[in-house]
């Protein structure tokens, strides 16, 4: 069943056009790999599923007009971002970033310290006191608290330590293994994103250029719309 669907989508900042018709499908409990270069487009894409930017062309959520919609009500349908930069309440706690989001569901306080031990470690801890890592963990838990449908990623590793990295990929490859939560991943890791994902989507310009099944995925579109 398609959870999430875009078609046509065009986005502008004022006057700069940014997105020119992106066509983009999750389904439920499917892993997507949204990936291109630097400023092709990927987290425009996201602003407008999470309804923080205006676009045209259709886009649903779970049977829902998105486009009608403004950012809370997307997310109460069940759209958990974890943003890139994390952007952590750093003068609350870990406890108190994770509650303050908190809906009711199988992701509890308990369930994000079994995925991230770390976090049930330091739940007293001000957010701003972790280190990176430790804050991307949170940004992860918090968004889970949501109970979502569908989490999406941008990001998530950007800037990280190697074993940190490896860390939040693992957490990754569980939530699918545990199945019932569809995922939206950006990341520049073709190495994780080809273990973990379904399919892919791949932007240029503004535009999808190619879809499918990550086993389609070859080295020359690679090296076409990913390489350097």
């Amino acid at each position: 069943m398609t959870l999430l669907a875009l078609s046509g989508v065009t986005a502008a900042y004022g006057a700069s056009p940014a997105l020119f018709g992106v066509d983009l499908t999750v389904g439920a409990g499917e892993v997507v790999g949204l990936m291109g270069r630097n400023g092709m487009g990927k987290s425009t894409t996201v602003k407008t599923i999470c309804r923080m930017l205006p676009a045209q062309g259709t886009l649903t959520f779970a049977g829902h007009d998105l486009s009608r919609l403004p950012s809370h009500r997307a997310a109460r349908l069940g759209i958990g971002l974890v943003p890139e930069g994390r952007r952590c309440f750093r003068d609350l706690t870990v406890a108190e970033n994770l509650t303050a989001a908190a809906r009711r569901g199988p992701w509890d306080m308990a369930a994000v310290a079994a995925l991230f031990p770390r976090l049930g470690e330091r739940r007293g801890q001000r957010a701003g006191s972790l280190s990176g890592g430790e804050q991307q963990m949170l940004a992860i838990g918090r968004a889970l608290m949501t109970n979502p449908r569908l989490l999406i990623l941008d990001e998530a590793t950007e800037g990280l330590a190697p074993i940190v990295r490896q860390e939040i990929w693992r957490a990754i490859t569980r939530l699918k293994q545990d199945g019932g939560l569809a995922i939206l991943l950006i990341d520049k890791s073709l190495r994780e994103l080809s273990q973990v994902c379904d399919r892919a989507c791949m932007l240029e310009r503004g535009r999808t250029v190619w879809q499918g099944p990550m086993d389609s995925l070859t080295p020359e579109i690679t090296a076409r719309y990913v390489g350097v």
